[in-house]
């Protein structure tokens, strides 16, 4: 139980990050130096909460959250009373947290008067999800430090060098111990200078030329290919509806700065 109550406050503390805490109206869970906390906040806590874990149980919580509210109170009392907020630091982080809550504001406002509808997101699912031809690879690579390493073991593939072997002898990466392997993948999964690589190659062949990526230079073998089947509607609509607000989010952001005197110093 004691442990239970740490991992609780933790989450209340998480939960009670970004709420104001004082109710000018309506009905109230505590008063703290004549200042209402309001049931609304109690709630909103709780239903953070909630979100986080399924599980938690609000009334075994009641008092622990409402004694966190309380503290909560009396530290933002305080702070006024020391004139925290006058401190620049502190000022020029409240008026940044008040520019993000306007504009996370205005884009739910914007994104609302015009919601994605179903049809729009099936489209794009049949267009570039369903239709798409989608294919998995199994691979192993041996990655090197230096460019001239790497082109020293395509020689020594190109003379009939075992490529494990190779792999286990000579490899930086954490896949060496297994001779190299990577297992099945998806493109999407890797870099995409290794991605493009593993896709323009034949089965059973190794990279002619090393392939460079932020981690290195590969030398690839691709063992064998496979068709994937695309995913469910169910299980990407929420991304596909996402991507396509940001979308226009994108465009309204455009259409903005097309309006707009902008100079760049």
């Amino acid at each position: 139980m004691r442990n239970r109550f740490k991992i609780n406050r933790y989450l209340l503390i998480i939960a009670l990050g970004s709420f104001s805490l004082t109710a000018s109206a309506g009905n109230t869970v505590a008063t703290v130096n004549g200042k209402k906390i309001a049931q609304k906040h109690y709630d909103q806590v709780v239903a953070t909460l909630k979100a986080k874990n399924p599980q938690f149980n609000a009334d075994q919580n009641k008092q622990a959250i409402i004694n966190e509210l309380i503290s909560r109170e009396l530290l933002h009392q305080e702070a006024k009373k020391q004139k925290v907020q006058k401190d620049p630091k502190v000022a020029f982080a409240l008026e940044q947290q008040r520019i993000e809550l306007l504009i996370q504001a205005l884009i739910q406002k914007t994104l609302s008067k015009d919601p994605i509808k179903e049809k729009d997101i099936k489209k794009i699912y049949k267009e570039k999800v369903a239709g798409a031809n989608l294919t998995e690879y199994k691979a192993s690579h041996i990655l090197l430090k230096a460019e001239d390493e790497a082109k020293t073991i395509i020689a020594k593939l190109d003379a009939g060098s075992d490529f494990a072997k190779l792999a286990k002898e000579k490899s930086t990466g954490p896949s060496a111990a297994s001779g190299g392997d990577l297992g099945w993948f998806s493109p999407g999964r890797m870099v995409p200078p290794f991605a493009r690589a593993v896709a323009e190659m034949k089965k059973g062949t190794h990279s002619k030329k090393p392939v460079k990526t932020q981690f290195g230079w590969h030398v690839i073998k691709l063992e064998d290919t496979r068709k994937m089947d695309p995913p469910k509607y169910d299980d990407v609509k929420k991304q596909i509806a996402g991507s396509l607000n940001k979308q226009r989010l994108q465009e309204y952001v455009q259409k903005l700065r097309s309006k707009a005197k902008i100079k760049i110093n």
